[in-house]
């Protein structure tokens, strides 16, 4: 996740305050000609479209399962339980973007090379390709079933997908997020329409480190920020999206949530709108999920090689071919991109950012006995934990034969 950074101490006079600030940041109580500058390209992309854009990568096809994750825990449970995941989250992001300013680097698969050296880049490039790979053929096999044709599985992928994942740049992409984003808005707003109490009530949750890339004038705070809000507003979502789905249906909510509308009358105009809405915002998300893909590629097979139109362009294609022969051909595979999600997913979100903090920050800082540190391997045992349960349920679901086998999320 990211581009390889290159340390240098050269400054250039536009940059000096801000090369300053950010060592500042970083490195308070290091030796100026030791303090790692970040220096892989000058990001221009704003506080607000960053915001949008790590809004947009957290956000999923994985929404239209809330419902029915609170129908079996409950109202209370279900909050405290996203909660939860909400703070852990921020808490891992905590970790990475600690661990990039000690050693200048805002990549994971170089943080996981200064961490553990070639097995550690290998580990985290992998792990990042197969869970992007795995949640987007899980996102397509969701928008196949909306309008029911592997042609438009196809026709989206290259009218749309591609050209947004061949944008050199994620900061582009900053407006389809927004775009995205304010299409599952509508989505809420239409579950809120059949809650009409409870719709006044509420209407009156490894893409960080590329997005700090780009980030203007970027700084730990700053970034920190950023992740602060697009969570937040996702948090919102989220709860809001299952809350109305729960309460209009109750105990006959399914898996997917529009696999319950739809069998009240599948032609009604809002369910189609709805229908049409979630499909633009989880195809919007793919361009931003295939980023972290692509550079991990170009980090573990071209990690010496400058930026190349062929190759770029080359990776987006093959990446996008590979998702739709999965998508179209082996539909019923999602078993086994449940242990994938299982085991990848685990390690990019609490297991590797806390090893790389442990790894990569000196102990004259913090000591291995430190509270932090201390902190950080709890949150690697917790990673763990998780993913021992998770292929523990898989397996128990596969042996009683009780898998739902439902996609994507």
């Amino acid at each position: 996740m990211g581009v390889m950074c290159v340390f240098s101490t050269d400054r250039t006079p536009g940059n000096a305050e801000a090369n300053q600030a950010e060592s500042s940041e970083f490195m308070p109580n290091a030796d100026d000609k030791k303090t790692p500058r970040f220096t892989d390209f000058e990001g221009k992309t704003s506080f607000g479209m960053s915001v949008f854009n790590l809004g947009n990568a957290i956000m999923g096809s994985g929404i239209l399962g809330l419902a029915y994750a609170m129908a079996n825990t409950g109202i209370v449970l279900f909050i405290i339980l996203l909660t939860a995941v909400a703070g852990l989250s921020l808490y891992s992001i905590h970790l990475l973007l600690k661990s990039s300013g000690v050693v200048g680097i805002r990549a994971y698969e170089q943080l996981g090379f200064r961490a553990f050296g070639t097995p550690g880049k290998m580990a985290a490039g992998i792990a990042i390709t197969l869970q992007n790979i795995g949640g987007e053929t899980l996102s397509n096999i969701t928008m196949e079933w909306y309008l029911n044709g592997n042609y438009l599985v196809v026709i989206v992928s290259c009218s749309v997908i591609l050209p947004l994942a061949l944008m050199k740049q994620l900061g582009y992409l900053g407006y389809t997020s927004g775009f995205s984003l304010s299409c599952m808005v509508f989505f809420l707003i239409a579950a809120a329409y059949t809650v009409p109490i409870l719709a006044f009530a509420f209407v009156c949750h490894p893409e960080v480190l590329p997005i700090y890339t780009e980030l203007r004038n970027p700084t730990k705070t700053k970034m920190q920020h950023i992740s602060n809000i697009s969570i937040g507003v996702m948090y919102i979502m989220y709860l809001l999206a299952a809350l109305f789905g729960y309460l209009t249906f109750i105990d006959k909510v399914e898996a997917e949530l529009l696999h319950t509308y739809s069998r009240i009358d599948p032609y009604d105009t809002l369910i189609l709108c709805v229908r049409l809405a979630v499909l633009t915002a989880v195809t919007l998300t793919v361009p931003i999920v295939l980023f972290p893909v692509r550079r991990a590629i170009q980090q573990l097979f071209f990690p010496n090689k400058t930026f190349w139109w062929p190759r770029h362009i080359a990776i987006a294609v093959t990446l996008l071919t590979l998702i739709n022969l999965l998508v179209i051909f082996a539909p019923n595979i999602l078993g086994i991109f449940g242990v994938i999600g299982a085991t990848s997913a685990p390690c990019l979100i609490f297991i590797f950012p806390a090893v790389f903090y442990i790894r990569i920050v000196p102990e004259e800082e913090e000591p291995m006995r430190s509270a932090p540190k201390i902190l950080a391997a709890c949150f690697a045992f917790l990673g763990v934990l998780f993913m021992v349960m998770s292929i523990s349920f898989i397996i128990i679901d596969w042996t009683s034969g009780t898998s739902k086998g439902s996609s994507g999320h």
